[in-house]
């Protein structure tokens, strides 16, 4: 079992910085691609960034060079610190992992929903204009 838990969304304006984190516990942590992902009502989940055991990374277009994703395997730690926050940035955001073990080379979509097996319940993040 792999057990996730986020912290650190909140309310900010927009050119804003907040720092995510997601406090992990579970057999294995330092062997998985873990990733951050982010949903707003009606839509579908939308992978934001990932990371491999190696501290290899892979964002999505739209937050490149705004966010990044770093893990800390001696804590147990994820975390997401986001930069020049935008009002499409506005979601839940969820942290996730990935148990079978593998390179994120081996992945067909990185940043797909379907390649992550375990969830935390999530941090709002809410950017005004």
């Amino acid at each position: 079992q792999v057990h996730l838990k986020e912290s650190g969304g909140g309310s900010v304006q927009a050119g804003d910085s907040l720092r995510l984190s997601c406090a992990t516990s579970g057999y294995r942590y330092s062997s998985y691609v873990l990733a951050w992902f982010r949903q707003v009502p009606g839509k579908e989940r939308e992978g934001v960034a990932t990371i491999d055991v190696d501290g290899s990374t892979k964002y999505a277009d739209s937050v490149k060079g705004r966010f990044t994703i770093s893990r800390d395997n001696a804590k147990n730690d994820l975390y997401l610190q986001m930069n020049s926050l935008k009002p499409e940035d506005t979601a839940m955001y969820y942290c996730t992992a990935d148990t079978d073990v593998r390179s994120l080379s081996e992945y067909d979509s990185p940043l797909s929903a379907l390649e992550y097996n375990y969830w935390g319940q999530g941090t709002q993040v809410t950017v005004s204009s």
